[in-house]
């Protein structure tokens, strides 16, 4: 079999092996690929492997040896699976393999909002604590979490995960969004979404990208939260209405934000979040940790062996 990874830069940038992959065809990898040389670049290809590149009908269309398409994500909207599904080639994606990264990052942005660790490490530096004619200081207010509500929306396995994160500070915790569980409830309080918005002292959004979803932070859920609410995001960009959480930022009615997702990504310079007060923004990194990426690279060969084997796993578009 003839495999193709068109970008794979961002799974593997030199840290893994794509050997898994190379045990199972003729592999050729590219770290990037623009969109006009997709279809060339796939030829006679009969697996393509893909994070980011688009698989829409006319590349299907245009590349008819296709069987296979791996998305490197648990997101598949690069690829059109309805055409995919047409024409017989199974589409594939790798779910629950950064759980407990993008946990962990949550409360990375969390804590840098709450402490600003590099802003006073780099105050150090500079020679102002050397300089200060008092033995500390600090330079923003400084944020104790513990017996402070958390609210997560979206309380799947990462929304979970934080959860477990939060209540293990001290912090009371409240769930809306996805089905009531035993896990669940040994964690949180399921609430509906207006009780959350308005008790919540810092809300993390962990919910999938849907109609019903996009745009739920805008100005008419904003202005049910607390006055000086922190909100985190490294879920998905456009569960942000950007233009009403920048006011909300730029007013104090939102204290602060910590995102990691975007609408549009890599972000634009006209996006208004680069010009609101006190938003951390970090270019989508929750997933990155080298151990999160093996997980991917090697749930992403056995989605591939599996299919060979005639037995296939987490396909999309069955």
């Amino acid at each position: 079999m003839k495999i193709v990874v068109l970008d794979g830069y961002t799974e593997n940038p030199g840290d893994l092996s794509w050997s898994g992959f190379e045990a199972l065809g003729e592999l050729t990898v590219y770290d990037r690929t623009p969109v006009e040389t997709i279809i060339e670049r796939i030829g006679d290809a009969e697996a393509v492997i893909v994070n980011k590149t688009p698989i829409s009908a006319e590349v299907l269309n245009a590349c008819p040896g296709i069987r296979y398409v791996g998305v490197l994500a648990t997101g598949y909207n690069v690829v059109d699976v309805k055409a995919a599904k047409e024409k017989g080639v199974t589409v594939t994606n790798i779910p629950a393999y950064g759980t407990a990264s993008v946990a962990q990052f949550a409360f990375a942005l969390l804590l840098e909002i709450c402490h600003h660790v590099a802003h006073h490490s780099n105050a150090v530096y500079e020679g102002r604590w050397e300089n200060n004619a008092d033995w500390c200081f600090w330079d923003y207010p400084l944020i104790e979490l513990s017996g402070k509500t958390a609210g997560i929306i979206g309380f799947g396995k990462i929304g979970q995960a934080t959860g477990a994160i939060a209540k293990a500070m001290n912090m009371r915790v409240l769930a809306y969004g996805g089905q009531e569980s035993e896990s669940g409830r040994a964690i949180a309080d399921y609430v509906k979404l207006d009780e959350l918005l308005a008790s919540s002292d810092v809300i993390f959004l962990h919910c999938p990208l849907l109609p019903e979803t996009e745009g739920i932070i805008n100005k008419d859920t904003i202005a049910k939260m607390k006055d000086g609410v922190i909100l985190i995001n490294n879920s998905r960009g456009p569960l942000i209405v950007e233009q009403d959480l920048t006011e909300a930022l730029n007013t104090g009615k939102v204290y602060a934000a910590g995102l990691d997702v975007v609408s549009s990504e890599p972000i634009r310079g006209a996006n208004p979040l680069l010009n609101a007060k006190n938003c951390l923004i970090t270019p989508h990194i929750s997933w990155a940790p080298k151990e999160s990426r093996e997980r991917l690279m090697n749930i992403a060969t056995e989605n591939l062996r599996a299919f060979l084997e005639k037995t296939p796993v987490n396909v999309v578009n069955s």
